[in-house]
């Protein structure tokens, strides 16, 4: 005997009395960041506990007061997101604590390092480099705070785009008019410098630059993929709808040539580039893009000493070893010390690398923590990106996409730059690690940076407000009216 069908009705799901339930809220994700922040103090203060003792033998307070200092900055950074960024992304904030926190310990190792050398020279002890971290790492997360209160939401920034980024290229010009004695750095006119201040502007106008790119580029979408000529299988667009992009471009990477700042050259054409391609969706703009590179750096190779120097030292480092090349040479001696697992925290000579705590302390990673250490701080910086593109993904307007992706891009592609540089895959730039090379600059751009995303991954991340629910008219106040009855 045959079990009989059920009918429509009887599978229906039918309503519970008093309606369905509503849906599970979404997961703010604020506890796992307290505790993934937590964990990174943690891996922090074992790291300074291994530096304090391979250098010193024994414990100081130095390694209490790093650890206070760092565990409360950061707790207060979590505070922040909770209060101002309820539904942020929960790892961003986790993963550049701990790159923070491990830029801190080498900064602090390298000190000690420099103590030590001092003492045999019979010289006074210099002044602490990562007791100005924390201050910076200080004025970096007030910065942040500040970001996230006022910018309630990122399409805001659209609408005073053209503003944004004349005030990008006003910071990039004002290294190249001042006397060089108040802007240049090793051979770079680059930044700003008084009594006891200096500051680096291409740093903020970098993140300027790319907000007016978003917003501009959001607003001629349109016009790049249906206007325009075929010319050789790429689709090239009309000028006057590229030109003020064009212009600005122009002149952000003309100053920083003239500027001998060719690691901001270089980020800032490969960012703008990919934001096109994003906005595009067309790969003509990377062929074009490609072939506009190679042409300028090779018109650049004739043009620049600076920039003939710097490819003949990333050739053959060694032919120069004891001028121009000695850095970079003595940076891949580092690393072939270092080898798979490091020499470990501590126990190696990173401080024979010149700049050591800026440009070159991915050197002082693969030297101490190896070939391991390395990848692991690299796949730190790649969660981070990924995490930024997976913002860009979610959020629902074009404006937050492409602001996200560029931002993302930029940490990655100036993490290219610099391990690119240091192992000697490309010339050097002069650009820093971000969150982890000493730097007031570099470390309060990236907060920036930092809380923009933060900001756009909570409008990603927030669930839709419920709909509103519409009162029953009371009968009393119900309409009424005549119904005739047709035959």
């Amino acid at each position: 005997m045959s079990t009989p069908e059920p009918s429509a009705e009887d599978t229906a799901f039918h309503s519970p009395p008093g309606g369905f339930a509503p849906p599970p809220q979404t997961k703010s994700g604020r506890t796992a960041e307290l505790w993934l922040t937590l964990f990174a103090i943690a891996v922090v203060f074992a790291a300074l506990v291994i530096v304090e003792v391979a250098m010193e033998q024994h414990l100081t307070w130095d390694l209490a007061k790093y650890a206070a200092a760092y565990t409360v900055l950061m707790v207060l950074a979590h505070l922040v997101i909770r209060r101002f960024a309820p539904y942020a992304d929960p790892i961003m904030l986790p993963i550049v604590a701990l790159l923070n926190g491990l830029g801190l310990v080498l900064i602090h190792r390298l000190d000690l390092a420099d103590e030590e050398t001092q003492a045999f020279l019979g010289h006074p002890a210099p002044s602490s480099d990562a007791n100005q971290q924390i201050i910076w790492t200080l004025i970096g997360l007030v910065c942040f705070a500040v970001v996230l209160y006022f910018l309630r939401d990122h399409r805001v920034l659209s609408s005073y785009s053209y503003t944004l980024g004349l005030a990008g290229l006003v910071l990039l010009i004002i290294p190249a008019l001042l006397p060089a004695r108040f802007s240049q750095v090793n051979g770079g006119r680059n930044w700003i410098r008084f009594a006891g201040f200096s500051i680096q502007p291409g740093e903020f106008a970098k993140i300027l630059i790319i907000v007016f790119a978003a917003a501009f580029l959001v607003s001629k979408k349109d016009l790049f993929t249906t206007a325009g000529k075929h010319v050789f299988g790429l689709d090239v667009p009309r000028a006057r709808d590229l030109a003020p992009l064009l212009v600005a471009v122009v002149l952000a990477i003309g100053i920083a040539v003239l500027n001998k700042d060719l690691g901001f050259a270089l980020l800032i054409f490969g960012t703008i580039l990919v934001m096109i391609y994003i906005a595009t969706d067309r790969a003509s703009w990377l062929f074009i893009g490609i072939g506009l590179f190679l042409l300028a750096a090779t018109a650049a190779y004739f043009m620049f000493d600076h920039f003939q120097q710097r490819v003949e030292v990333w050739l053959d480092p060694f032919a120069t070893y004891n001028t121009s090349g000695y850095q970079i040479s003595q940076a891949l001696f580092g690393f072939a010390t270092g080898g798979l697992a490091g020499t470990g925290l501590g126990s190696g000579q990173p401080n024979t690398v010149p700049f050591a705590k800026t440009d070159f302390i991915m050197a002082t990673v693969g030297e101490e923590l190896g070939l391991i250490g390395m990848a692991a701080v690299l796949m730190l910086f790649a969660i981070l990106v990924i995490r930024g593109l997976r913002t860009a993904l979610a959020v629902r307007d074009s404006f937050g996409k492409l602001l996200a992706a560029g931002l993302a891009f930029t940490l990655a592609f100036q993490l290219f730059v610099v391990v690119g540089g240091v192992t000697k895959l490309i010339p050097l730039t002069g650009l820093t690690t971000p969150f982890m090379s000493y730097g007031g600059s570099s470390l309060l751009a990236n907060y920036i940076l930092l809380a923009v995303l933060v900001r756009v991954s909570d409008e990603a991340r927030r669930p839709p407000a419920p709909p509103a629910r519409r009162n029953p008219t009371p009968i009393g106040d119900a309409p009424t009216e005549m119904v005739r009855r047709v035959e």
